[in-house]
């Protein structure tokens, strides 16, 4: 049997019902309480990751690691602060036998998106953005199909443009759609992005900071932000458009799921394992850990790590703000290889059945039908 490495995955709560999910001694403690608590909880050895197996019986096994910070607090403590304690998680991977450790989603996105922390890692560091690109355009395209949209004569929004993720995705969507345009926040960042790449790009093209102007003009939809707030809305959306989020925390907010029946929304970065995978609580022998997500399924970026370990590619495959279009194309295919698969479509913590996509296809008919009462076609 041949050897394979072994991996750390770097978590951490992104709401106060996850610090619940992850510590279920946190139940019925108040907000403040649990913020105040979390500012000194040090990084702990949260689940045994076994059972990924390969079709030609490779496998591996791993730990999921907290930092133990909300996204708030990442975002606004001191970044050293921050550092050490994703630091101290690596540590603690390290030391039950890693090889290599992915950073989960603020961990990847603090400072310099993975470098910084790389540089002090005492293993390989991977942010597993790049499994997660190939995963949101995969998923993106797969929407446009079951929604009937001709991806060719469309228009996509990349909502994150400037990012490590979007930023790939912008590269990627381009060759298939009619039109694409950039959003971000930071115009003069946006503006130099857009400048770069401009020329390479084969669809008509344009940039803007007015996210709710250019969601509105897109049949097609891709946030991939750093926000802790909702950044799409209801009101914003066209009749039968797809939306795919690779941001966590969500960027969609829930009105949508309550008040566009005729929108689909799809969580973007979720894979399906090989094998048959177990996260066993450690605190808690015998239970398994909840990742919110149904049995076999996986972030993406965990994946990614995962995928390295099972190569024993132990390297620093994603990092930092600019992800090469080539690693995306290379981890999809070792993920393929390797028997990973993209997950079944979900959104708001709920699956997407083809009964489901009919319906939603139905009220996009009789909303056209009808005449959007917003003005939204």
């Amino acid at each position: 049997m041949v050897n394979t490495a072994k991996f750390c995955f770097v978590i951490h709560p992104l709401s106060l019902e996850d610090v619940v999910r992850y510590e279920p001694s946190a139940k019925g403690k108040g907000a403040p309480i649990i913020r105040k608590i979390m500012e000194w909880m040090p990084a702990w050895n949260v689940a045994h990751v076994t059972g990924i197996r390969t079709p030609d019986g490779r496998e591996t096994e791993g730990w999921f690691v907290s930092a133990a910070l909300l996204p708030e607090q990442i975002v606004g403590f001191p970044r050293e602060k921050v550092y050490e304690r994703i630091l101290r998680a690596i540590e603690i991977g390290t030391e039950l036998g890693a090889g290599i450790a992915g950073l989960g989603a603020f961990t990847g996105v603090v400072g310099d998106g993975g470098v910084t922390v790389a540089e002090r890692s005492p293993i390989p560091v991977t942010t597993g953005n790049s499994l997660t690109i190939a995963a949101g355009i995969s998923s993106l395209f797969r929407g446009a199909q079951e929604m009937g949209i001709d991806s060719k004569e469309a228009t996509a929004v990349v909502v994150g443009a400037t990012g490590s993720i979007g930023s790939a995705c912008v590269k990627l969507i381009a060759p298939r759609v009619k039109k694409l345009i950039l959003v971000a926040r930071n115009n003069t960042r946006l503006a130099k992005f857009y400048d770069s790449i401009a020329g390479e790009l084969p669809c008509e093209s344009s940039y803007t900071t007015d996210l709710s102007a250019a969601v509105r003009q897109g049949q097609l939809i891709l946030t991939a932000t750093s926000s802790t707030q909702d950044v799409i809305e209801p009101e914003d959306l066209q009749t039968g458009a797809v939306v795919c989020e690779l941001s966590l925390p969500h960027d969609v907010s829930r009105r949508v799921a309550q008040e566009r029946p005729d929108v689909l929304v799809t969580e973007g970065g979720n894979m399906l394992l090989p094998g048959n995978p177990r996260f066993e609580r450690v605190r808690e022998p015998g239970q398994d850990f909840d990742l919110n997500l149904p049995p076999r399924t996986a972030l993406a970026c965990m994946s990614e790590t995962m995928v390295l370990a099972l190569e024993n590619r132990l390297e620093p495959f994603s990092l930092g703000r600019g992800i090469d279009v080539n690693k995306v194309i290379e981890i999809q295919r070792l993920a393929t290889k390797d028997g990973f698969e993209l997950a079944d479509m979900r959104a708001f913590d709920a699956a997407i059945t083809p009964e489901k996509i009919a319906a939603i296809r139905g009220a996009a008919d009789l909303r056209r039908t009808n005449a959007a009462p917003q003005g939204i076609a």
